[in-house]
């Protein structure tokens, strides 16, 4: 019988090589997964993406964004040490199909931190301007966020592509006319909106009246209690009256002193 010397010295030294450097690769995505999570944690990014659907998400299947992407860093050494480990070996089909993995491997590891960053940034450009428009009360204004998230995923979404060889060239086109859509439809969709915003900005920059004064547009009279860049509040003894202010600028306003 052999023992076990012989045994382990029957083995071939490829095979101690590529094992070798297999557990070098899990112990150094381990490493990184750690050293990666610490960095993001130090930065403060869980508390930077709290509240996105993409970290509820996560939440709700007992992970979070961080150690999603802590995870995938790992499981990317712990690959790419397999494929230089079947390298090692020599296996002629093997070696075919690494060498064609290992070119495609890291452009899909980089599309996927892409689109998972793409959506919790989405999610995040969602909230904020969400919160900069709670105050506005125009029609459709809700819709607002809604393509703000989503332009910020369909760049995500290009560059993502790019990392995996879809031509640039197709990219950029369909990026310019996606954006150029985008404001053709804005200009139409928000049409009063944007009406207001510069009756807005006009009427913030000359000032023909502020919080507290009294005073009367067209058939509404009252008192200045909020005034940003869309709508002028307006409040009386028995309503509060919300006026878009190209309507306050289009009836023209009469100050009562």
């Amino acid at each position: 019988m052999q023992t076990a010397r012989e045994l382990l010295d029957a083995v071939p030294t490829r095979i101690w090589i590529a094992l070798g450097i297999v557990v070098f690769g899990v112990v150094l995505g381990y490493l990184a997964s750690v050293l990666l999570r610490r960095v993001l944690e130090r930065l403060g990014v869980p508390n930077a993406i709290e509240g996105t659907s993409f970290e509820r998400t996560a939440r709700d299947f007992g992970s979070s964004t961080v150690v999603i992407l802590s995870r995938l860093t790992r499981y990317f050494v712990i690959g790419l040490a397999v494929l230089v480990a079947l390298s090692v070996l020599g296996i002629d089909y093997v070696d075919q199909l690494g060498s064609a993995i290992a070119a495609l491997f890291p452009q899909v590891f980089a599309a996927t931190i892409i689109i998972i960053v793409g959506l919790v940034v989405a999610d995040k450009v969602e909230l904020f301007v969400a919160e900069q428009l709670r105050g506005v009360k125009l029609e459709r204004v809700d819709v607002v966020p809604l393509g703000a998230k989503y332009s910020v995923l369909y760049l995500a979404t290009l560059i993502a592509l790019s990392q995996v060889g879809v031509a640039t060239d197709a990219l950029v086109v369909s990026l310019a006319a996606y954006f150029f859509a985008l404001v053709v439809l804005t200009v139409v969709a928000f049409k009063q909106m944007l009406a207001s915003g510069a009756a807005g900005i006009y009427l913030l920059l000359n000032q023909p009246y502020g919080i507290g004064d009294e005073i009367r547009v067209g058939d509404a009279h009252g008192i200045v209690s909020e005034m940003d860049l869309f709508v002028t509040h307006i409040e009386s003894d028995e309503e509060e009256l919300i006026l878009p202010n190209d309507k306050v600028f289009e009836r023209g306003v009469a100050r009562v002193r």
